[in-house]
């Protein structure tokens, strides 16, 4: 090969013979035909791409016209790699612990394994479980996979959805959030607590359940439509199961609109997260003394009754729901005379 004038004729063509130079080789060949082109000047051909006059220097050396190879990045591997000095009993050990305990960390890990007589460091551990999802002996759902399964459901929904970001919250009953919380009052008893609170008028409903299941969640609907003294507009709901199946289809059903919150999300649904912590300490710590669904459901609805009509609100300027209720409407006859 001749190079004439400094260039090096059909640079970009010499990829075809044999050798497919990547990008940044092509780039770095570039340099050399433009140091060629003009001269032999480095410190031009720096500024001109951009570059350190080191880098073009350290290229420079690699450059051969015959084997444009060189211009291509070396593996930075190491010529000496460390290699494993853990055992099969304790590759073994490490994988049994973790299927048995699939969220807990080397860290727990590695205390458990000292137990069984395995002095393993932290590091070690983890270096082996690493070692293992590498030869695909073991196979974990990441947080990330998880919460793209959540999301493909909630593509397969067939009536709920997100809340567009412009929904309107004027008036009583155009946002209702619900939410469940768990009651463990007496060790064995385990119970469910639905509540709902408009976002406006701080109006509650309120029932108890055995279990949070969708149909106990259909069951508190028609609850809830009774109960409230206005119509519903839309409901908000995080994503648990029991807000989906048979609570969707009587959602569809009544055409209430559905907004399901994104994950890990509790704060966009803080009414109703809040009135948990005032129905507990106002009545669960305070009022049953029959801890069954059958006795708690009418004392819950006297309670429901007091906390709509006779509890003052801060939120409200001291007002109860019933007052407020009764103010927003009158002055919304006034604007409607006007």
């Amino acid at each position: 090969m001749q190079i004439r004038w400094g260039k090096v004729p059909k640079a970009r063509e010499l990829s075809r013979f044999g050798y497919a130079l990547s990008r940044p080789a092509q780039l770095r060949l570039q340099w050399m035909t433009h140091y060629l082109r003009n001269g032999r000047n480095a410190a031009f051909t720096a500024r001109h791409f951009g570059i350190s006059r080191q880098t073009f220097y350290r290229w420079w050396r690699r450059y051969d016209p015959h084997d444009l190879s060189r211009l291509e990045d070396r593996s930075h591997r190491p010529h000496q790699l460390r290699q494993p000095t853990w055992s099969a009993a304790q590759v073994q050990t490490v994988l049994a612990l973790r299927r048995e305990y699939p969220r807990w960390g080397k860290d727990k890990l590695a205390v458990l394994l000292r137990r069984k007589g395995f002095g393993l460091s932290t590091s070690m551990v983890g270096r082996i479980l690493g070692h293992l999802k590498r030869r695909g002996v073991l196979v974990e759902t990441s947080p990330l996979a998880a919460a793209r399964a959540r999301r493909k459901k909630m593509r397969g929904r067939p009536w709920a959805c997100r809340k567009p970001r412009f929904w309107p919250i004027r008036k009583p009953g155009d946002l209702v959030q619900l939410d469940t919380k768990e009651i463990r009052p007496q060790r064995g008893v385990v119970l469910k607590h639905f509540s709902a609170r408009d976002m406006v008028s701080r109006w509650d409903v309120v029932e108890v359940h055995q279990r949070a299941t969708s149909l106990a969640a259909a069951h508190f609907l028609d609850t809830l439509v009774s109960r409230m003294p206005f119509p519903i507009a839309a409901l908000q709901v995080d994503g648990g199961s029991e807000f989906a199946a048979e609570f969707e289809t009587a959602c569809q059903q009544r055409g209430l609109p559905l907004f399901v919150l994104p994950p890990r999300s509790p704060k966009l649904n803080g009414r109703v997260e809040r009135s948990h912590r005032t129905h507990h300490e106002e009545f669960y710590q305070v009022i049953p003394d029959r801890w069954n669904v059958a006795s708690l459901n009418p004392q819950l609805r006297r309670w429901e009754h007091i906390y709509n009509t006779v509890r003052p609100h801060q939120a409200l300027g001291y007002q109860t729901p019933l007052e407020f209720l009764e103010r927003w409407k009158s002055q919304s006859l006034k604007a409607q005379c006007h």
